[in-house]
């Protein structure tokens, strides 16, 4: 016993610096899991989980150091410990905007990298330099060390790498303890991380990115029937007035970037936050709760979403990981119809990889940056001024063969929310989030642009002969504020209920000359917009694989489910494992959300099968 503990000792002493490397990586990351994540414990096993996940990964990375010898061993350590902190540091900035961790496809979307800059400069504060703190006291300790570096013998290579894999083993039985099925749940990514640490997490994503890439190689023609029965179980008939209500009309799609809808009907200081689209809803069917169902993709997803009638993946964006599929898409089905399709969006035609998407989804042309002229003037934040879009976009529509199916991308409502003076129509918020007090200016711009391209519409003899569809892409405001969204909505805290529901985003068909306009209260999301516009359309093929169902069907079931597996119901939501009454947001007895987990569940597998395995391919009617 005595010689095992000199033993110990003695290898603690030959590898001190390493030692404390191990150590002031394990603090760090404990540090920023409760400073920059703000990662709460509900109970003293899971903080304890939180605490300790740090030390395995960290072992194990400075581990390697072993096999370099003298004093390059030292400078392996500082590298390697240097490398930790840009990993932790990366998924810290994405998560002050998105409230995720970063994933292996978001990482090789380089292609949006440079777009990006200005928004990630955003999210970066001078205090983050702290997390430099242990580099610089390895760095010091290896200038002022004097004593020659110790060799590593076999034996503690093979016992370090023993001690990383028992802490593991030790954690993960624990974790699995805590959270039964705990990697089943790929979706839930801080889940993930609060159980087995963030560096762990890395190389069990890269597993299942990998896991999912060889699902195309084993999928048969089989499975794509196992698919379409049941979307076709879940089929629902249109309603027969509004069936091919839009006929041989021009279809207009405006995305509205990441506005939610607790704007809607909101005030700053006596003043609309959107006056024109309050108005808008006693000309329009309006849906109430509509949600958006996007994941790491953000617009791109949704974009798929509507198009598609197909959910997203629940990491990465498909308009980059499966941009080679077969799809029937909505723009493609329309061309069959005689339709001309197109995309308007001021953006680089490669941002989210859509010049290779469009092209898959069957568009016509993609009016991207090159054909709008941008200036200093008329441009701020991500590019072109909404309003100087829409007014450029005109004479692009003008020229296009009709009908059309066109959508538009909007642009300034977008993180970082920046808007110059002379287009600021309503005092910014005074809460303790910047993001959220100058996101009510941005919005109310977007507000703006979209009433002035109405009336150019008006104008220009565009407007009678089209159907409008407004819809929001997805959130701008992430749970990183939630102090600031409680102080506005006047909550004393936003709950994993207040989460959900704020992700409802407007929703508009606006038909000119339509009387019998409401607003409708069906839960629905993006999902359900493609078969709504081929129904309004007058089309109708019971043998489409789609999962979402028409708007205006009286068959449908009010029910939508979130990318996170999250579902909406008319009575109840359910969210990370609880289940909530929706008209209160009381926790109630999981027994009232059971009905409807298993068709959330089936749904997001079925989905994701079609992508996977690029079923399509093997359909014969495509």
């Amino acid at each position: 016993m005595a010689s095992a503990k000199l033993k110990l000792k003695e290898l603690l002493v030959r590898n001190k610096f390493m030692w404390t490397a191990v150590f002031l990586l394990w603090i760090k990351t404990y540090v920023i899991y409760k400073v920059g994540f703000r990662i709460s414990s509900e109970k003293l096993l899971q903080e304890f989980l939180l605490f300790i996940n740090p030390l395995s990964s960290a072992v194990f990375l400075l581990g390697f150091c072993l096999f370099f010898r003298g004093k390059l061993k030292y400078i392996m350590v500082i590298l390697v410990s240097l490398f930790a902190t840009i990993v932790l540091y990366g998924n810290l900035v994405y998560y002050r905007f998105f409230s995720d961790f970063l994933t292996w496809p978001v990482l090789f979307q380089t292609g949006n990298a440079k777009d990006l800059q200005g928004s990630v400069f955003e999210l970066m504060s001078p205090l983050d330099l702290f997390l430099l703190v242990d580099v610089m006291i390895l760095l010091i300790l290896f200038l002022k060390s004097k004593r020659p570096v110790a060799e590593t013998i076999k034996y503690e290579k093979i016992g370090l790498f023993a001690t990383a894999l028992l802490l593991f083993i030790v954690n993960l039985t624990i974790a699995q303890i805590e959270r039964p099925q705990l990697l089943t749940r790929a979706f839930d990514r801080e889940m993930l991380v609060k159980n087995i640490g963030t560096f762990n997490y890395h190389i069990y994503d890269a597993f299942i990115q990998s896991k999912a890439k060889t699902q195309r190689v084993f999928a048969s023609s089989s499975d794509i029937l196992e698919v379409r029965n049941y979307t076709m179980s879940n089929y629902k008939k249109p309603d027969a007035t509004m069936f091919g209500i839009a006929q041989d009309k021009n279809i207009i799609l405006i995305s509205m970037e990441s506005i939610q809808s607790f704007v809607i009907n909101k005030e700053v200081d006596g003043e609309e936050i959107t006056p024109f689209l309050n108005n808008l809803i006693k000309d329009s069917y309006y849906f109430e709760n509509f949600y958006h169902q996007t994941s790491q993709g953000k617009t791109s997803d949704s974009e798929f979403l509507v198009d598609n009638s197909l959910f997203g993946k629940d990491s990465g964006a498909v308009f980059f990981t499966h941009s080679g599929n077969e799809y029937n898409a909505l723009p493609e089905i329309l061309k069959s119809k005689d339709y001309y399709t197109s995309v308007m969006h001021a953006n680089n035609k490669s941002f989210w990889n859509r010049d290779l998407m469009y092209e898959a989804l069957g568009y016509d042309h993609f009016f991207d940056i090159a054909s709008y002229e941008v200036t200093d003037e008329n441009s701020i934040g991500w590019g072109l001024k909404d309003a100087d879009f829409f007014e450029q976009s005109i004479a692009h529509l003008k020229s296009q063969p009709t009908p059309f199916y066109t959508k538009f991308i909007t642009l300034t409502n977008h993180f970082p929310f920046e808007l110059s003076e002379e287009d600021q129509f309503i005092d910014e918020l005074d809460t303790n989030s910047r993001t959220l007090n100058q996101y009510v200016t941005t919005v109310r711009y977007m507000d703006y642009a979209l009433e002035v391209f109405f009336d150019r519409l008006k104008a220009e003899g565009l407007y009678e002969n089209a159907v409008f569809i407004l819809y929001g892409d997805h959130y701008g405001i992430s749970d990183y504020h939630n102090k600031a969204m409680s102080m506005f909505l006047e909550k004393e805290e936003i709950t994993p209920f207040d989460s959900v529901q704020l992700q409802r985003v407007p929703m508009y068909i606006h038909i000119p000359g339509h009387v019998n306009n409401k607003t409708l209260q069906t839960v629905s999301g993006q999902i359900d917009v493609k078969p709504t516009i081929l129904h309004m359309l007058g089309i109708e093929d019971r043998n489409e694989i789609q999962f979402g169902t028409d708007l205006f069907s009286p068959y449908r079931k009010s029910f939508v489910v979130l990318r996170d597996g999250s579902f909406v119901t008319d009575t109840h939501v359910y969210t990370k494992d609880t289940c909530y009454l929706k008209n209160t947001g009381e926790e109630v007895e999981m027994t009232y959300c059971e009905p409807y987990r298993q068709k959330a569940k089936l749904d997001l597998h079925y989905s994701d099968k079609m992508i996977y395995g690029d079923l399509l391919r093997f359909d014969l009617d495509n």
